[in-house]
């Protein structure tokens, strides 16, 4: 059993890399810097079995327990950042101009990197641990989490179950919260093209109004979710961008219109693929236009496992007591491509407090360093809870 002060003596060293990791943001698969500097770190600390290069810049490193033969398990952090210019105004801001760590990546890398320090060093379990540092989470289609699993990653180093945190903003440092089941929810997005028949704006009698169709499209879209579904289930459709003319005075030819679906419930991204095309059809029709439509699947429900998740309550619970490990949380609707790895593997993932900073996605926010502790030592304490020696 361990307590986070036996982390506090990582804490400095980590926050230093933390803070450089904030100062240098990278995106989608170009995190040749970040992998870089990971793949020092690791091997400074005296693991020598260390794999890049994978989905382009991931990186899996393994580290043998010295209790003897057991399975491999692995811990995942990913380590991209956003195209989104910083406001958060602190000294280790971002001095790359429109990219920022806005979703605290930096602070995952750096806590699964004290982790592998320690464990390094201490090796107190059987079999084997991963250390999974994944690019590309905020990229769809393929994203690093898919690629990463695409190119074998489970069975070529023989994972068995596999792990993942994501900071939580608004909750207390120090506090750990997780779900059995749906903790995140599936992403899909759509494209409609309205086609109708331009004109000037002074004769809407001689046009087919493409834009006041896409204004009926957006409306009927929303009874899919309050008429058409169990209010008990999850679903969230979102218009969320739409071109027409660029003059006062045009009525546009056709109009383009996009979104996202979210849903904690798999069997609703066909009911949403299915109905989102038939009512959008149906509407243009009814006003003598006609629509193309496009839905892309992308990030599935992100599902723990009902035996790891127990697991990871576990080794919450022993770090910082029961009461700061909420174990029911409600699921949430932002998506996570760790989706993918908990489809190859069963597995959970953990939410861990960040404190009352700005949300993730926000250009004021930055991952609380007084978090850094409570993430090593609970990828320690979930280590040595499964692979007990």
């Amino acid at each position: 059993m361990h307590s986070v002060e036996q982390f506090r003596d990582l804490q400095r060293e980590v926050t230093a890399w933390r803070r450089y990791l904030h100062e240098n943001p990278e995106l989608d698969f170009q995190v040749h810097n970040t992998a870089r500097f990971v793949t020092e770190k690791l091997a400074s600390f005296g693991i020598n079995h260390i794999e890049t290069g994978i989905a382009e810049t991931g990186i899996v490193a393994l580290i043998q327990g010295q209790g003897g033969d057991g399975p491999t398990i692995g811990l995942r952090a990913d380590m991209d950042a956003l195209p989104i210019l910083e406001a958060s105004n602190k000294p280790w801001s971002s001095k790359v101009p429109g990219k920022m760590h806005a979703c605290g990546h930096d602070g995952h890398t750096a806590m699964l990197l004290g982790a592998a320090k320690y464990l390094a060093k201490t090796r107190n379990f059987k079999g084997c641990v991963a250390l999974i540092f994944q690019p590309a989470e905020e990229v769809e289609l393929p994203s690093g989490g898919l690629k990463m699993v695409r190119e074998g990653i489970m069975d070529r180093f023989s994972i068995s179950k596999v792990f993942g945190m994501h900071n939580a903003p608004g909750t207390e440092v120090g506090t750990f919260s997780i779900c059995d089941g749906p903790i995140m929810a599936s992403q899909d997005d759509f494209d409609i093209v309205v086609k109708g028949r331009g004109g000037h704006a002074a004769k809407p009698h001689e046009t087919i109004d493409p834009v006041v169709i896409a204004a009926q499209i957006i409306v009927g879209l929303q009874t899919l979710v309050s008429r058409n579904t169990n209010p008990i289930d999850s679903l969230v459709i979102s218009v969320t961008k739409l071109n027409a003319a660029n003059a006062y005075n045009i009525i546009a030819d056709h109009v383009e219109m996009a979104g996202t679906v979210r849903t904690h419930v798999p069997d609703l991204r066909d009911f949403a693929e299915r109905q989102i095309m038939a009512a959008a059809q149906g509407i243009a029709h009814g006003f003598g236009a006609d629509i193309e439509f496009k839905y892309r699947r992308s990030v599935p429900v992100t599902f723990n496992h009902t035996q790891e998740t127990n697991l990871a309550i576990r080794a919450a619970r022993s770090l910082v007591g029961s009461a700061s490990v909420v174990e029911n949380i409600k699921p949430r609707m932002g998506a996570e491509d760790f989706a993918y790895m908990l489809e190859a593997r069963p597995g959970a993932m953990i939410f861990i407090g960040n404190g009352p900073s700005a949300g993730v996605h926000n250009p004021a926010y930055d991952f609380n360093d007084e978090a850094l502790p409570y993430g090593i030592g609970y990828w320690v304490s979930l280590v040595e809870t499964l692979l007990a020696a």
